[in-house]
């Protein structure tokens, strides 16, 4: 008597399409050590500039700078003694340098720029000069503000309405 069962495994055997391994995936990677960490929950910064009147900006171009902070922690002086922050995001075609808006926002005619908390600009997209660290704690202090672009200011075109713009923050470690 035939096993069945050994019968339907051979036929599976037979019928099965060929399978064959083939060695084409590598992984690599690299494992660092950072200076310092961003505590959880740190990782986004929300700023909110609340009520910009169009005015404000025609006779005065700017708003005010605000503040943000970005807080980094156990910071090992062994492994950097600086860091360098770099925005990066979209950059206003009508003002180098500074934040374009997203594009479903219903203002126009203005930008966001960043600054450090002296009022030097912090252009998108360029690494900022060097800050000492310290053991341990640190807070890194900025500012952001509303423009009016040149021709917007000019020809009084500000087009009101909500927006918004996003800018990814990178460290870089010395």
């Amino acid at each position: 008597m035939v096993n069945k069962a050994g019968c339907c495994l051979v036929a599976l055997l037979l019928c099965s399409p060929p399978v064959m391994a083939v060695k084409n995936m590598r992984l690599h990677g690299a494992l660092v050590a950072e200076p310092c960490v961003i505590p959880p929950g740190d990782e986004t910064v929300v700023l909110d500039f609340d009520t910009v009147f169009d005015k404000y900006l025609y006779m005065n171009t700017r708003t005010h700078g605000q503040a943000f902070k970005l807080h980094l922690a156990q910071c090992d002086l062994s492994l950097g003694k600086t860091v360098r922050v770099t925005f990066s995001g979209n950059e206003s075609a009508a003002l180098p340098g500074l934040l374009a808006l997203n594009g479903a926002s219903q203002a126009s005619g203005i930008a966001i720029g960043m600054e450090t908390a002296q009022g030097e600009p912090l252009p998108i997209n360029q690494q900022g000069k060097a800050q000492a660290l310290v053991s341990g704690t640190n807070t890194l202090t900025a500012q952001a503000y509303v423009q009016g672009e040149p021709d917007a200011l000019k020809y009084k075109t500000i087009e009101r309405g909500p927006f918004s713009a996003v800018v990814t923050f990178s460290l870089e470690y010395e």
